[in-house]
């Protein structure tokens, strides 16, 4: 490989101001996470589909491996190049632009290196809603979002992001250009390239563009918090927002009480209802709801509760309607019993507020130090019993472990995270403790028959486990795809399955 003859040819494309070798790289050579920091031999950043396909070409005819990368904002190590110095980043943060709203199709299409939060803003402009929703959404991309199907906060309702994606723009590996943004809903012409390429994380394909579906903006959001006695109770309360709330039901998110003492401890200036210094759990709590024009959401009383739950209605009638519907089904959380106390927020800002305390809790772990992580997803009814089982194992191998469980309960899906114990040095913990402390976890994933990544993706940090937890016959499957579409292993060598 002749690197100088490789950056030259590079630079011929894109030009010399973006091809980047020397200087501070931190940002596209080490993961979120700062788990690993690799080298890339150049970071590439085209702003165009031709452009990407001819770096594809070149770097396909030198030999040299590419690895796709987004905002960078991944949880699994599979968006940064190995330590070799031998493989090209290809930035797409340039392919940003929003080409077309169409929407008499409730379609928009959109480049691979858009903003989510850009995106979101844009189409809320024209009075669409698109709806995934995620904590990095300031950051990450929409092509990121597609090559890990991302999930986030509204799957209850909309889906992950393959169920929103009606179209791809993808270069292949031998850097042709399929063009596959009809933005048709039915379409049986064979078989759909789309959901192959969806959730492959840049080894079958470079996603350089996307149409993905609109709704229209409902009248009104309504956010309320509750507190639950258990996880029982959560799920149960679940199948209650199920049944008043229908379609409306568009977030339900489970935050348990260590969880929400993290955001206590580490952003004090949020106010977290329902916990800390906590009175003796009342008889039956009055329902109340913030002041109007407040800007923080109030709880009527104090409950100590193990676990909290956040709900989202979006309503295409009023705002009357939808908390008609709310106090409908509080009032009957509250007779079932699954419900200890809860607050509506009376405003946008209360809401916010209130969503902002779930988004803190994975800023906050990190403030207590390094952790272990889990995506996994269980079938909902069999969550309660997974929990009970797991932090049982847990306390009984790794005494004092804490455990900081919160996720998307509406659609199965737990961070369910290890923090070490308060007196242990986290990364000597983490360092020795994360294999055991994996192995426990996900052979009881596999016993209740879920999955060891929900919406995280595979990457390098789970690329080994993932022989251990998926039949031979898929892993043959997905090799024998890998091999047909990248039979030179160009794209995002490494990253899920191993060479």
């Amino acid at each position: 490989m002749d690197k100088t003859a490789i950056l030259q040819a590079l630079r011929a494309i894109v030009g010399d101001a973006h091809v980047l070798t020397e200087g501070d790289l931190t940002a596209y050579e080490q993961d979120w996470r700062k788990r690993e920091r690799g080298h890339a031999l150049a970071v590439v950043r085209p702003a165009t589909t031709p452009e990407v396909a001819a770096v594809v070409k070149c770097c396909a005819a030198a030999g040299v491996s590419i690895v796709p990368q987004g905002g960078n904002t991944g949880m699994v190590v599979g968006s940064t190049p190995d330590a070799s110095g031998t493989q090209v980043v290809l930035s797409l943060q340039r392919l940003n632009r929003l080409r077309v709203v169409d929407g008499a199709n409730l379609t928009v299409t959109v480049e691979a290196g858009c903003i989510l939060q850009t995106l979101q803003e844009a189409c809320e402009a024209q009075g669409f809603l698109f709806p995934l929703s995620l904590a990095a959404e300031g950051s990450c991309t929409i092509g990121g979002n597609l090559a890990t199907n991302a999930g986030g906060t509204q799957v209850v309702r909309y889906g992950n992001t393959r169920e929103l994606c009606l179209g791809l723009e993808v270069v292949t590996a031998q850097g042709e250009i399929w063009d596959g943004l009809t933005g048709l809903r039915k379409d049986n012409t064979g078989y759909d390239l789309r959901h192959l390429f969806i959730g492959s994380e840049g080894t079958l394909g470079i996603i350089t563009a996307a149409t993905m579906k609109l709704y229209p903006m409902p009248a009104t959001q309504l956010t309320a918090l509750a507190a639950v006695p258990s996880l029982d109770a959560a799920v149960q309360l679940l199948g209650l927002a199920h049944k008043h709330l229908n379609a409306g039901l568009t977030g339900f998110e489970v935050m348990g009480d260590f969880a929400l003492g993290l955001v206590r401890k580490h952003f004090p200036q949020q106010k977290v209802p329902f916990g800390g210094e906590a009175a003796a759990a009342p008889g039956r709590p009055k329902q109340g709801t913030a002041p109007t024009g407040g800007s923080e959401p109030h709880a009527v009383g104090s409950v100590g509760a193990p676990y909290c739950v956040v709900l989202e209605n979006s309503d295409h009638e009023s705002e009357d309607h939808a908390r008609k519907q709310f106090e409908r089904l509080l009032e009957a959380a509250l007779e079932q019993g699954c419900v200890l106390d809860a607050v509506v927020a009376e405003n946008i800002a209360q809401a916010r507020a209130l969503w902002h305390i779930r988004e803190s809790i994975p800023l906050a772990q990190a403030q207590e130090g390094l952790n272990i992580k889990h995506d996994i997803s269980i079938a909902v009814s069999k969550i309660p019993a997974f929990v009970q089982e797991a932090d049982a194992a847990l306390q009984a191998a790794f005494p004092g472990v804490r455990l900081v469980n919160y996720g998307h309960l509406g659609d199965g899906n737990l961070h369910y995270n290890v923090q070490a114990p308060a007196d242990a040095d986290a990364e000597v913990f983490l360092t020795t403790q994360e294999g055991p402390i994996n192995t426990l976890v996900y052979a009881l994933v596999d016993q209740y028959r879920g999955s060891i990544s929900a919406e995280h993706g595979i990457g390098s940090l789970k690329r080994d486990k993932l022989a251990h937890h998926k039949s031979p016959v898929a892993l043959a499957a997905m090799r024998a795809i890998k091999t047909a579409l990248d039979p030179h292993n160009t794209l995002n060598p490494n990253r899920v399955l191993p060479a």
